[in-house]
């Protein structure tokens, strides 16, 4: 079996995309960029002992992905406990609405959003009365 261990995200400007993660979701970052050869920080997405993976950001190497274009790669979805808060810290960053709230009915409510380099992640509350 082979499962989720590690994510990267692309990015244009290292320094905006941190800011932007650091401030919507509390990240931090770890320069592994001597490692990896080109900009690459390591992404702390959480404590140890919590569920969940940790990524990191690199220096994107080609064009980002176009507006309304499909989806070509992952979706990473982050999990959190007040939806209308988080969405108000992505939008104050900088960030922007690419499908907009909806219920999972009785399960929680969905979202996805675009983030300051052009990526699509998505934002998940659980809460079993969403209608």
């Amino acid at each position: 079996m082979g499962r989720l261990v590690h994510f990267e995200i692309h990015v244009d400007n290292m320094d905006r995309a941190k800011k932007f993660y650091g401030e919507v979701f509390g990240w931090t970052f770890q320069d592994w960029s001597e490692y990896a050869g080109i900009p690459y920080f390591g992404a702390v997405t959480g404590a140890e002992n919590d569920p969940g993976i940790n990524g990191a950001l690199m220096q994107r190497q080609s064009l980002p992905p176009e507006l309304n274009q499909a989806l070509n790669g992952y979706a990473c979805t982050m999990g959190v406990e007040d939806y209308d808060s988080i969405e108000a810290q992505i939008l104050n960053n900088g960030g922007k609405v690419a499908l907009p709230k909806y219920a999972l009915p009785g399960m929680a409510w969905q979202g996805y959003y675009l983030d300051t380099e052009g990526n699509i992640f998505g934002i998940h509350q659980a809460d079993e009365n969403a209608k």
